[in-house]
């Protein structure tokens, strides 16, 4: 009976998450394919030169609903089109399921709006200050350091076959990675249970902040429902909710550990997320934030 229930649930529910991204994953591939076969160096400058106003753009794209432009970002980053600050500025917006579920739960769309705009406020102004302490620390290059060409050769795509088969080569790569792993985490959830981690936010609550930055981590849309139903449900705070929210930037760190082969560059990308997510949380719980969203 387990089984059966598992096969009902957990398989078709990962099969349509990966559905879902696999536009955006084709897209990000296929957009830095051209940029490497078609632009001219010219071009590929004002990209780079246009990438110190990135964080406003980012900040604006990952409000959209779900997490493909997280997950597309990550991409473009390993191939050195967008600045760590525009990655940031992504991640930090993006709301993944946050939305379906306060539309559900008949949240009133002022409320929605609210927190969408404080995530892109957040997002851009702490992505111009990652690029900015970037170029005061004379590391402004850094983001650039691998190129789209080097991330062709990194994962073997022959590209010179051709742009499109080169972006399908790459997203299907990628795309089962995130499959298999999707599935792993949504096997995990589907034993231990969403309310393992309702008790383990609630056990702690002078480090709920922590923790629910901890949770927004993980690679899965369970994260940002859990979150979102605990605060409507009065359990956390708004402070820590956004904790929770701003770290949560569903596949896309999955998807950057596997396309830039730098562990330690990527894992610095990842406590620089936590630590301006959790340290958001922390600071908007102090400006009551709570009662700005009421």
């Amino acid at each position: 009976m387990i089984f059966l229930d598992y096969c009902k649930d957990v398989f078709p529910e990962t099969i349509l998450d990966f559905l879902k991204l696999l536009p955006f994953l084709f897209l990000s591939y296929l957009l830095m394919e051209l940029l490497e076969h078609k632009a001219s160096d010219k071009m590929m400058a004002t990209v780079h030169k246009a990438g110190r106003f990135g964080p406003l753009l980012g900040g604006a794209l990952g409000a959209v609903p779900q997490c493909g432009f997280a997950a597309a970002s990550s991409g473009l980053y390993a191939g050195g089109v967008i600045s760590l600050g525009t990655l940031i500025a992504i991640f930090l917006s993006t709301s993944d399921e946050m939305l379906p579920i306060m539309i559900a739960n008949g949240a009133s769309p002022l409320l929605m709006g609210k927190i969408l705009l404080i995530k892109v406020i957040l997002g851009i102004l702490l992505g111009f200050l990652v690029d900015w302490v970037l170029r005061l620390c004379h590391r402004n290059k850094e983001a650039h350091q691998h190129d789209v060409s080097a991330l062709c050769e990194e994962h073997a795509c022959h590209c010179e076959r051709g742009v499109l088969r080169s972006a399908l080569h790459h997203t299907l790569q990628i795309g089962l990675f995130v499959l298999l792993t999707g599935l792993a985490l949504n096997t995990l959830l589907f034993f231990v249970g969403e309310d393992a981690l309702r008790s383990l936010f609630t056990s702690v609550p002078v480090l709920a902040n922590a923790l629910a930055g901890l949770i927004g981590l993980i690679p899965n849309c369970a994260s940002s429902v859990v979150i979102t139903e605990l605060y409507l449900e009065g359990l956390i705070s708004a402070g820590c909710m956004f904790s929770g929210l701003l770290t949560g930037c569903g596949v896309g760190l999955l998807i950057l550990f596997r396309t830039r082969k730098s562990f330690k560059r990527n894992l610095s990308v990842l406590v620089l997320l936590y630590l301006l997510g959790v340290l958001s949380g922390i600071l908007l719980d102090a400006c009551q934030i709570g009662v700005f969203l009421q």
